[in-house]
């Protein structure tokens, strides 16, 4: 796959994910709780995004390719968007942006492009199914719950393509204006989650807890940033004594790169399993402001 090691250390949390939702999905289903396969549908749509976010599905020009922000701020890639590409090429040249506050942003652009690549992901997914219920001649109890699915799966799509436009917009505004010294969050996952919260059928005090909430799973992302950072560090590292025959030192160094790929598994299956937490409680909020 010719994946760098955080990259590598991202799919093994993602997997993980997806691993421990199957056996989940298994269980209801023997209990006889997914009768009308909702839940089945939405975990091949996960690893359909894991597949293809990893380069995974045969095709080549489809991986979201790790951008190792590390090495020399930020490597060559695209945004496959035209408007992206156009905000980050005036963010560069501005002068308003300090090199880490550069890494920062960049990191917002690649967010950006992948909730792009999810939301078309679940579009294709969408028509799909819509094509084969348009298809169906008798209508019956079992159509009737396949079209509540694809409503819901409609407000899935209205919800991600929601959150693309306030994640544009921010974009749009940050790459002009530079960054707000007195801004709350600076994580773009949390961002969008405090976006979408405000939007959701929340109390003031369900609102204040959850604000809490995102500052403590920001610097749990922060923590696993900073792991990334070092497990890539190490890469390096041990790339070069592999070269210099010196076996005590290059010992030394695959016991410490073992050591960061470990903890940097683990704290990203943790970050991406509260976000999955995060995003479902928002979601419910939500399509409670639509009933």
């Amino acid at each position: 796959l010719h994946l760098s090691a955080v990259k590598l250390a991202e799919l093994h949390s993602d997997l993980k994910i997806q691993e421990k939702d199957e056996l989940s999905w298994k269980k209801l289903k023997a209990e006889g709780l997914d009768e009308d396969g909702e839940k089945e549908a939405k975990l091949r749509r996960n690893l359909n995004v894991i597949m293809t976010k990893y380069g995974m599905n045969g095709k080549k020009d489809s991986q979201l390719i790790d951008t190792n922000y590390i090495k020399d701020g930020t490597e060559s890639d695209t945004l496959d968007d035209p408007r992206l590409e156009k905000l980050w090429s005036k963010a560069k040249t501005s002068g308003k942006f300090s090199d880490e506050e550069l890494d920062k942003l960049w990191r917002e652009f690649k967010h950006h492009k992948e909730k792009i690549h999810e939301y078309n992901i679940l579009l294709e997914t969408v028509s799909r199914t819509e094509d084969i219920h348009k298809n169906v001649i008798n209508p019956s109890e079992e159509n009737l719950v396949k079209e509540e699915i694809l409503h819901s799966k409609h407000r899935e799509l209205k919800d991600k393509l929601r959150s693309i436009n306030q994640g544009f917009e921010r974009l749009r505004k940050v790459s002009h204006q530079g960054y707000d010294t007195n801004s709350e969050f600076e994580e773009p996952r949390v961002i969008d989650l405090w976006d979408m919260a405000k939007s959701a059928n929340f109390t003031e005090k369900e609102l204040e807890s959850f604000r809490e909430e995102l500052k403590h799973f920001e610097a749990k992302i922060e923590k696993h940033h900073h792991y990334q950072k070092q497990l890539e560090i190490s890469h390096q590292k041990l790339k070069h004594v592999e070269g210099t025959g010196d076996k005590d030192h290059l010992n030394r160094n695959k016991e410490k790169y073992a050591m960061l790929e470990e903890k940097t598994k683990e704290l990203g299956y943790k970050v991406k399993k509260h976000l999955q937490d995060l995003s479902s409680r928002i979601s419910q909020g939500l399509q409670h402001n639509e009933l």
